[in-house]
């Protein structure tokens, strides 16, 4: 049987990645159903920025942010505290569990976590508790599966192998949002607005990042230590995909398109 496990870990790598993250350029679908007064739970929330600017656009509306790691909890609180936004709190729990009454946020909101559950119907339905009939629930994931990558560097070809086969042997869905809308109906949802979006790195900056990001999370990421475990990859071939990204980074053409699925469910 699979054990759940979240296949990223919090490397330093994999921080810097989550940190680039806001609500302009990860929760565009949801902004147009924020009102200043509003409450929101953040599932998932990781170091908190895009909690925190869900916070500011709801201000005086209290946000929750929760997450399973001490760790990103106490970054997200800190990153809160720096950016002088004091209408939302963080603590630790259980996605299958919230520590919140029926009905009791107007908005649950997640984004990239469900792909890291081996229970998402089961999460979305505990989702819609504490949304309530007349609460909105709002899930972001990207679709690892149809990413697209320019040029082509075989090591990156054996970069995605490894990451649909860890994500999966961790009980998880590195392809999930194309499932969305069906794990939504399961749950059941009667509401549901599907969208899509995508993230792309294409200039010197962006790849810098995203590249170097990627070459690290290779080597000294739980994405590594599973792939190894697992006996999915060895070291070498870890080495090769590391360089990869490192090669993938310095191409001027260089291209990476990274596509979600989005929903907005009620009922």
């Amino acid at each position: 049987m699979r054990t759940e496990r979240y296949s990223h870990g919090h490397h330093e790598s994999v921080l810097r990645a989550h940190t680039w993250r806001t609500a302009e350029n990860s929760v565009g679908y949801l902004l147009p159903h924020l009102a200043p007064g509003l409450s929101l739970l953040d599932i998932g929330c990781g170091p908190g920025t895009i909690t925190t600017d869900l916070a500011r656009r709801l201000d005086p509306g209290h946000v929750v942010g929760v997450d399973s790691s001490d760790q990103v909890i106490a970054q997200a609180q800190a990153h809160a505290l720096g950016e002088g936004v004091h209408n939302v709190s963080f603590r630790t729990a259980d996605a299958y569990a919230l520590d919140a009454a029926d009905g009791e946020f107007d908005i649950v909101h997640t984004h990239q976590l469900l792909q890291h559950l081996g229970r998402p119907v089961d999460a979305l339905r505990e989702f819609r508790r504490v949304a309530g009939p007349d609460g909105l629930v709002a899930a972001r994931e990207v679709d690892y599966a149809g990413a697209i990558i320019h040029p082509h560097i075989p090591a990156l070809d054996e970069w995605l192998d490894v990451l649909l086969r860890v994500g999966r042997n961790n009980a998880g869905e590195p392809a999930a949002g194309r499932r969305l809308k069906q794990w939504a109906r399961e749950a059941g949802f009667t509401d549901i607005t599907v969208s899509a979006s995508t993230w792309l790195f294409e200039t010197d900056e962006q790849r810098a990042w995203w590249g170097g990001s990627w070459a690290d999370r290779a080597l000294h990421s739980s994405y590594a230590d599973h792939a190894l475990e697992q006996g999915v990859a060895d070291r070498a071939t870890l080495e090769r995909i590391s360089a990869g990204w490192r090669e993938w980074a310095e191409a001027p053409d260089g291209w990476f398109l990274m596509p979600h699925g989005e929903i907005l469910a009620r009922g």
